[in-house]
């Protein structure tokens, strides 16, 4: 029996019915969520306010494979808390992230939002600030990282920020995700190139507040269907290939305003102190399950699971003074414990009860 190759999108032939007109009293709104992974589907609204508003988003709902804890049926509300435009339908058609919702409209268990934002209230007035620097991987259907060869390995020369064919690999894709997180809003503020070859990053903020996790969510999201255009995959898995290759983190930048003013210095001293004394209880939170991807992540580096370091200008440390704040004695601090595919809700919560809060 003859095999048939996969077929490659002819995007030519998708750009004439991306130029179709559209009727001026719909869009088109793709509802995106994280249940276990990411998640999402698409629907028509008709008749809504311009510019269309986050109020003006009806809250909708979504099967599951099987029912969330402690609940009756597979099935939750998404409850929007974001609105983008959308890169891909462009036009007047918005991407929606929104959070799910048990049948009693409490927070589902993947739903780290609302105790985040309730922290995140209590802390409000010393006006915190985050930035995170999202690492990720870039594979072939095959699952093997762009450009390694079939049968080996490439050089374990590093590659940071590297320029040239034989540098990187994918940055058509890091570049057309640069340019679509601009076009939606999203507070992109720089990509290079990581210490392995196709592995990228990128940074989104400053954000204050809840909007960080809601534009990482997001980022996430956009890159996920870029990828797709050029028939790659995305792993946000923080120890993508075993051995002795780079893993993949996801380093929160955190600031109060007290830590932004002059002698900020001394704030950010005691943060780092306050992190250091709830380190084993940080490292809970800071992928997905609970430790376990961490634990393959950091144990055998200089900043290890087991142990909390920091310093200024190392990078081979658990929380990092960057050099120009060490020098102008103000500014931030940068978390660089939480893994690839981290819940940057949680990460911000424990920032923020640990430094802020003091609990």
């Amino acid at each position: 029996m003859a095999h048939h190759a996969i077929p490659v999108p002819n995007k030519a032939v998708l750009h004439h019915y991306l130029t179709l007109p559209e009727p001026e009293d719909k869009i088109v709104a793709t509802y995106i969520w994280f249940h276990e992974k990411i998640l999402s589907k698409t629907r028509t609204l008709s008749n809504l306010p311009t510019p269309t508003k986050l109020e003006d988003i009806p809250i909708w709902d979504a099967g599951v494979l099987k029912p969330p804890k402690g609940c009756k049926y597979a099935q939750i509300y998404l409850q929007p808390v974001a609105i983008y435009k959308d890169p891909f339908l462009r036009g007047k058609n918005l991407l929606v992230l929104c959070v799910g919702l048990n049948e009693d409209k409490t927070p589902t268990e993947c739903n780290k939002r609302q105790t985040c934002l309730e922290a995140l209230e209590r802390a409000k007035h010393t006006k915190p600030w985050f930035g995170l620097e999202q690492e990720y991987i870039l594979l072939g259907l095959d699952k093997r990282p762009f450009g390694w060869p079939l049968n080996g390995f490439p050089s374990s020369e590093i590659r940071h920020c590297g320029v040239g064919t034989d540098a990187v690999c994918g940055r058509d894709i890091a570049d057309a995700h640069y340019l679509a997180c601009l076009y939606a809003g999203i507070k992109i503020c720089g990509t290079n190139a990581e210490a392995m070859l196709s592995q990228w990053e990128y940074q989104i903020g400053p954000c204050e507040g809840i909007s960080i996790g809601d534009e990482v969510w997001m980022s996430r999201y956009i890159l996920l269907r870029i990828a797709e255009d050029f028939g790659a995959l995305v792993s946000f898995d923080p120890k993508p290939v075993e051995g002795k290759w780079f893993s993949s983190g996801a380093h929160m930048n955190f600031s109060t305003e007290a830590m932004r003013e002059n002698g900020g210095i001394k704030e950010i001293e005691r943060a780092v102190e306050k992190l250091r004394k709830t380190h084993d209880r940080h490292m809970m939170f800071y992928d997905q399950k609970k430790g376990e991807d961490n634990l393959r992540r950091l144990t055998g580096d200089p900043s290890h699971f087991y142990q909390f370091t920091s310093g200024v200008a190392n990078r081979y440390v658990s929380v990092r003074i960057p050099l120009h704040c060490a020098l102008e004695k103000k500014g931030y601090l940068e978390d660089r414990r939480p893994a690839a595919n981290c819940d940057p809700y949680s990460v911000v919560e424990e920032i923020v009860k640990t430094t802020v809060l003091n609990e």
